[in-house]
């Protein structure tokens, strides 16, 4: 999959995609061409089957996203060659609304694949649209996330609600409380769930995320589709819910040949060299 993007740089090799962020020079903040750009990448990898595993990063060290550029009037988006009007905020009555951030996660474009965030520096605000769909999150020991929504007299809603799937409610409740105020460490981050695993800078950074995407890589793409699809559903659903529909998710993500080349690999006598994490 080749893309000429103005705000992503996209490399790809051995089953593995690194997404980037491109736009250091304001924080990596998404304007409404990122938002187009991302829809077009998530919706594109969809059936590129090159593809198995993505990272999702930002430029430079200073931040992975700090949300929506502001500095842009976001009045406007471009689709399939159009200009079409958003209203940031309600339209003639409430119950319209185009949300700003919908077009920029994995899971919202119907992507199925897994997505590792490598967060770098500031993730903050808007981040957490991307950061609320993607399968797990590494980080470096000096990133942080917040969200300034209410220091600048705005509610913070989509993105709490998003970052719930990833924390505890008493978590995502203090940070969306006290805006700019404070700021959850990398190590905090980590002691809840939220990160993954930690690295000591963007090399480490890089080489974990690279070393578990490959790893995700090396499976059977239906199997390890089939068990994102099932553990997400069983996120959303009662525990009775979930495992009453997880034979449909295991019939629809094994087959024959998923099976052979799970027991070639067995039957190879070849055993990975595992981590400890």
């Amino acid at each position: 999959m080749q893309g000429d993007f103005e705000t992503l740089h996209y490399e790809e090799g051995e089953g593995v995609a690194w997404v980037t962020l491109n736009r250091p020079d304001v924080h990596n903040a998404f304007n409404s061409t990122m938002q187009r750009e991302l829809k077009e990448l998530w919706r594109g990898l969809r059936r590129h089957d090159d593809v198995r595993c993505v990272v999702l990063t930002g430029a430079g060290e200073k931040a992975f996203c700090t949300g929506i550029d502001r500095a842009e009037t976001m009045g406007a988006r471009r689709e399939e060659g159009h200009e079409r009007e958003a209203h940031v905020g309600s339209g003639t009555t409430p119950f319209m609304f185009d949300d700003p951030g919908e077009d920029v996660g994995p899971k919202t474009n119907d992507l199925w694949k897994p997505v590792i965030a490598a967060v770098n520096g500031m993730a903050c605000g808007g981040a957490f649209y991307m950061l609320g769909e993607v399968d797990f999150i590494i980080a470096v020991e000096g990133a942080t996330f917040f969200d300034p929504h209410v220091t600048y007299g705005m509610t913070a809603a989509f993105e709490p609600i998003h970052m719930l799937q990833k924390m505890p409610f008493h978590e995502i409740m203090r940070l969306s409380l006290l805006g700019n105020h404070e700021r959850m460490s990398a190590t905090r981050a980590h002691q809840i769930g939220l990160v993954s695993e930690l690295a000591s800078d963007l090399d480490d950074l890089r080489e974990k995320a690279q070393w578990a995407a490959a790893a995700i890589a090396s499976a059977p793409p239906l199997a390890i589709q089939g068990t994102l699809r099932a553990i997400w559903m069983g996120l959303e659903q009662t525990r009775s819910q979930a495992l009453a529909e997880a034979y449909a998710y295991i019939g629809l993500g094994t087959n024959q040949e998923s099976i052979a080349e799970g027991q070639a690999a067995f039957a190879s006598g070849k055993r990975i060299d595992w981590r400890l994490r």
